[in-house]
Parts: structure tokens; C-alpha cells; sequence
């Protein structure tokens, strides 16, 4: 069975395992502090920049804590993971659902430029949003499909006031199952988030809560980020089959130099979406619709393009792991 995700772990993250687990020190300690600061290396910001966390889900909830209030509006595309309505619920603000681009994961820049509420702007599939473009509000970027896409050479979750990264087990790299990490220019954004989740042995009269990232997440972590230059450019080569074996893919528009993607997912464009995920299960091959907020189908007029979307792609395998012999297996099939 070609499974439709699948984490790329080996001996390295065992051995990073076994020595936190030697220690006794399981809590958040120096190896997230370490993971901290290598996260930092790696999007060109200074040390202390960032911060571990427990999931992708609860670094979008802090970021949301610091920046938003509650009552304000937040503006953030209806096809996405129900975990950002989630975290605005939350939150207790209200939601201004917009529709996608034809053709594209992504919000509509052009529409999104009108709107100056404070937005949340996924860069959906590891294709990015061209965020300078869309300065209008305070934006907290969700890079979670994005680790090492780039827009003007920079890297996303530092282009606008907040980044926020999952490291789940299907994201394109984990910190043994959960874990996330919130990143900033602005240190002091950071620091009110570190000082909201490091609750244990405060005196003040100040709310805390605890969603701290464990020495255990982070010693995984450190191992999978040293990996991800070579994750990125294995997905890449299998995206670049796909396409040279004339599948249509969901891409970057062509003349669009600015914006260099990652590859999360491989989504291929296909009016049989059905039928064609039904033949790839007969050969032992996993591939999926995206499904999205479900909030998209009380409205279709207003989210059409995201309908479309979904009704008219599926996902194919993407990950470090997947075999040659896989890939041409796959595109035999389709293909056939």
C-alpha cells in the first residue's frame, strides 16, 4: 500500500529520543530552547525570535492573543483548515470568510488588498501568498504547509507581524506527532507569548496557560529541521515527475518569479476526481480530496472558486520516503 502521507523519520531522530529520555528531562528545557534558536538560523532572524509550543494550533491561538482583541473581526479564507475558525472562536471574534483565487489555493490578493481587517493568511499547499502585496491590516502568516517558501527571497513567517508553524506528523517535518513554533521581528511580541505559556512558579496576578513545547518534541524537531533541505528538494523532484509525466498540477503562476514554493501536497487537477481516486485504491495507492471548512457549503455562490477546487483535484502521494518505482506506479495508473 502507497500510503497518502507519511512521516520520513530515521535513526537520528531515535537516537535524539533516547538521549532526552536518558536525562529525565522531559519538560521544556534546553533542547527547546535549542530547537528554538536553530528555527531561528534557519528563517534568518536573530536568536530568542522564536518560540516552541505544543501544536500548530495553539501557536495560532497565542498569535491571535497578542495581536487581536477580542470583539475585532478577523478576515481569513473560507478553504482552509477549520483550525483557524477554531482559534477565532476562541477567541471570541468574528469571522469575515473570503473565496479563493480560480485556480489557486491561495485568497485572492486583489480582493484581500480592499479588506484592512486584521487577517490570517495560510500559505496554502506550500505555495505563498505574496503578503507585501497585501498591506492592509495586521497579518499573522500560517505557514504550516511552508517551511522554506519564499516570497521576494524571504522567507514566509517573517513578512509579516506573526509566523506560525505545525510540525503534526503530515506536515513536511514533525516533532514526533505534534508541536508548533511561533516566530516574529518583533522580540517583544515573542516574550509576552513566552511569559503567557511559562505559567509554572509565577507570582503575578496575570492569566497563563500552559502550551509549552517538551524537550522530548524538540530533540525529534532539531533532527527533522537539519533534514528539511534535503525533504524539500526530495518532494520537489517528485512534484517536477508528476509534472514532466503531464499530470496538471496546482502551481505558482508562471510568471511569478518572486514566489518560490515548497511542495506539501501534489494536487492534480482532474474532472473524475471519484473515479480516479477509487482506480488508484484498487492498485493500493492512497490518494484524497481536500476537504475544507465546511462552513464553504452553506454559501456556494460566495466561495465557488473554492468549491471548485475541491470538487475538481485530488491529492496525490507527496513525501520524502515515496519510492521512483512508487511515483511511476502512480503515474502509471492515472495515466492507464
Amino acid at each position: 500500500m502507497i500510503p497518502h502521507n507519511k512521516p520520513t523519520l530515521g535513526k537520528e531522530e531515535e537516537i535524539a529520543a533516547l538521549r532526552v529520555l536518558r536525562t529525565g528531562q522531559l519538560s521544556n528545557g534546553d533542547e527547546v530552547k535549542k530547537f528554538e534558536n536553530e528555527f531561528c538560523e534557519f528563517l534568518g532572524l536573530p536568536e530568542g525570535h522564536a518560540v516552541g509550543v505544543s501544536s500548530g494550533s495553539s501557536a495560532l491561538f497565542l498569535a491571535m492573543k497578542i495581536l487581536f482583541n477580542k470583539k475585532e473581526t478577523i478576515t481569513i479564507p473560507g478553504y482552509v483548515c477549520s483550525a483557524l475558525r477554531n482559534a477565532i472562536e476562541l477567541m471570541k471574534c468574528d469571522i469575515d470568510f473570503l473565496d479563493i483565487k480560480k485556480n489557486s489555493p491561495n485568497i485572492d490578493e486583489k480582493v484581500i488588498r480592499e479588506n484592512s481587517n486584521p487577517k490570517i493568511i495560510p500559505h496554502m499547499y506550500g505555495i505563498p501568498v505574496n503578503i507585501p502585496k497585501l498591506r492592509n491590516g495586521t497579518i499573522i502568516e500560517d505557514c504550516s504547509h511552508a517551511i522554506g517558501a519564499k516570497v521576494n527571497d524571504k522567507f514566509v513567517g517573517t513578512i509579516g507581524e506573526i509566523g506560525i508553524f505545525s510540525f503534526y506528523v503530515t506536515k513536511l517535518m514533525t516533532s514526533g506527532g505534534f508541536g508548533g513554533m511561533v516566530v516574529s521581528n518583533d522580540l517583544s511580541k515573542i516574550n509576552e507569548i513566552r511569559n503567557f505559556i511559562e505559567y509554572d512558579g509565577k507570582l503575578d496576578d496575570k492569566f497563563h496557560f500552559n502550551f509549552q513545547m517538551g524537550n522530548l518534541q524538540a530533540a525529534i524537531g532539531r533532527e527533522q529541521l537539519k533534514k528539511i533541505p534535503k525533504f524539500l528538494q526530495r518532494r520537489e523532484e517528485i512534484f517536477s515527475m508528476y509534472k514532466e509525466a503531464g499530470l496538471e498540477l496546482i502551481d505558482v503562476e508562471d510568471d511569478n518569479d518572486s514566489i518560490k514554493p515548497v511542495r506539501f501536497r501534489a494536487l492534480m487537477k482532474t474532472s473524475k476526481s471519484k473515479e480516479l481516486i477509487k482506480k488508484l485504491r484498487d492498485n493500493d495507492i492512497i490518494s484524497v480530496t481536500i476537504q475544507n471548512d465546511p462552513i464553504m457549503s452553506k454559501y456556494p455562490t460566495k466561495f465557488s472558486n473554492s468549491l471548485e477546487l475541491i470538487e475538481h483535484t485530488i491529492s496525490l502521494p507527496i513525501y520524502p520516503s515515496l519510492l521512483d518505482e512508487e511515483i511511476s506506479k502512480i503515474i502509471s495508473v492515472i495515466k492507464n
